[in-house]
């Protein structure tokens, strides 16, 4: 996880320069996403219309992150688009006997995305991944502000275990 709901949602579309592995084919696996992503306890009915506004969002967060994290301010286009999500009321969290549970339409979980988006996109932290074929986006916490990959489990690994291969074969060589 990015440490940011928007940032896991932009995500969901992996290696985007070269495969493009798409998580969210339809609109139930939306729906799972936003259940998984702790949005909502339940997953919502997602309509096709309100598939392609999230798809949409989604497209424009990415787009709107990557200038970000190189200095630049999203597009008017953009920031309308995900203020107009952020202005749905959000999921409506319940107590109950077994705990609070959280449910609420699609706009209103990607209402918490579109929120989680406005503090990503102002936030000097947000970085993406430097992993080969990675486009994950995250915020980085670290001491020195030098992190690189999205996580160490994964990109992170590959990046080291390839330098020590390189440095092996040179010592070799």
């Amino acid at each position: 996880m990015a440490g940011n709901l928007a940032l896991d949602f932009v995500a969901t579309v992996a290696s985007r320069e070269t495969i493009a592995h798409e998580w969210l084919p339809t609109p139930g696996s939306l729906a799972e996403w936003l259940v998984l992503s702790g949005a909502v306890d339940t997953p919502p009915k997602v309509s096709a219309v309100e598939f392609a506004r999230a798809i949409e969002l989604r497209e424009a967060l990415y787009i709107a992150l990557r200038k970000a994290a190189a200095g630049s301010a999203p597009d008017d286009r953009t920031i309308a688009l995900v203020n107009a999500a952020a202005a749905h009321a959000t999921p409506v969290p319940v107590l109950t006997s077994g705990g609070v549970s959280s449910s609420g339409s699609t706009p209103a979980a990607l209402a918490l995305v579109a929120r989680a988006a406005q503090v990503a996109l102002t936030d000097p932290r947000l970085r993406f991944c430097d992993g080969t074929d990675c486009t994950r986006p995250f915020l980085d916490a670290s001491r020195g502000r030098t992190r690189r990959w999205c996580g160490m489990a994964g990109c992170g690994d590959r990046a080291k275990a390839a330098a020590y291969r390189r440095r092996l074969a040179i010592r070799r060589a």
